[in-house]
């Protein structure tokens, strides 16, 4: 009997932050950035999507004012794997808030 797996939005969010901080820093890089914020704000990678305000504050702290390309990065990939219909309603969100408060909204709505 095969098993099927459902992703769920928060798995997906936290795919695509993987993807894009791997193709930004590369593997070793990423391995540090989390590493940091397991060892210092105690937030694992599966946790991201449950602790995106940690996540965010941990990443400009780590990455300073580089966080905020990042973070764009991240919502851009996410809104493109939305679809064009549900990207132009979540876009007219982008505006409206900051980089946690659209990934706990994209994390519901997506």
């Amino acid at each position: 009997m095969e098993k099927i797996v459902q992703t769920t939005n928060e798995d997906k969010i936290v795919k695509i932050v993987d993807k894009v901080l791997k193709q930004v820093f590369g593997e070793e890089a990423t391995s540090l950035i989390y590493r940091y914020l397991e060892n210092k704000y105690s937030i694992k990678k599966e946790e991201i999507t449950d602790k995106i305000d940690v996540f965010a504050t941990g990443l400009e702290e780590f990455l300073h004012s580089g966080a905020q390309v990042i973070e764009q990065k991240i919502l851009e990939d996410i809104y493109s794997s939305c679809g064009l219909l549900r990207r132009l309603e979540l876009e007219k969100v982008q505006n409206e808030s900051n980089f946690a408060g659209q990934i706990k909204l994209l994390a519901h709505k997506a």
